[in-house]
């Protein structure tokens, strides 16, 4: 775990159940993607790098591809294993995959790869791959061009510290690298459905750096999130 930055080992181990509950599924116009840019079908195989609780489990199976699932924080991996039992799920980190070289013929990072954005991970990925494998980087990003998730994004900007985030941008410094070429990127809608209150507390509460404050300043950041105006809709988009 000291390889685990304290914001991810700390609130998700502390919020593994609500980020099941607060994270949106993935758009299954995905699976098409997963098919035709990452070549996944029948007899390939798969890594869900960073798989987390599972969340994109789902469409990696629908390909027909053999998924195996790699998680350095215990309490995500156990949130996999119970909604996936039977699947080969291992500890482990982008810069140590337990998997032997050239062994799948895709990596798939969803929601994960800002966490693990380095040289030495990459080095790892492109070990475990394949000649002529493929590299997926997936995320749903919040659309802040909405007023109330714009303000939810600041009630929770000051709480952030040193966090790897999506928003930086950071991670695309690494692009074109050894072994991997310029970034193509395709975009997808997505929503996520229930009750709207319920919703945002649980997609709050799921921001690594907000399950890993103390349970009091937790509360008191969630409650503010509730005010925020938002649209009766139950469709929230991300």
């Amino acid at each position: 775990m000291s390889s685990i930055h304290h914001s991810a080992a700390d609130g998700y181990t502390a919020e593994a159940g609500t980020y099941v509950k607060g994270r949106p599924d993935y758009p299954p116009e995905i699976e098409e993607w997963l098919r035709s840019d990452l070549g996944l079908s029948g007899g390939k195989i798969a890594l869900d790098l960073g798989a987390g609780t599972g969340k994109f489990f789902s469409r990696l199976l629908a390909t027909g591809a053999t998924v195996i699932a790699v998680e350095p924080i215990p309490a995500m991996l156990d949130q996999l294993v119970r909604h996936y039992p039977g699947i080969e799920a291992k500890m482990g980190s982008a810069e140590h995959i337990p998997l032997d070289d050239a062994s799948v013929d895709a990596v798939v990072c969803a929601q994960a790869f800002h966490w693990f954005a380095t040289p030495e991970a990459l080095h790892e990925i492109h070990r475990v791959l394949k000649p002529g494998g493929a590299f997926g980087l997936i995320w749903n990003v919040r659309d802040e061009s909405v007023e109330w998730v714009a303000a939810l994004t600041k009630i929770m900007e000051p709480f952030q510290g040193d966090a790897p985030r999506y928003p930086t941008l950071k991670w695309r410094g690494l692009f074109p690298a050894d072994g991997f070429s310029s970034l193509r990127e395709q975009h997808f809608s997505n929503g996520h459905t229930g009750f709207p209150e319920q919703v945002i507390v649980d997609r709050v509460l799921s921001v690594s750096f907000i399950a890993a404050l103390p349970r009091d300043e937790r509360d008191r950041v969630t409650s503010i999130c509730v005010l925020v105006p938002c649209t009766s809709s139950t469709r929230l988009e991300n």
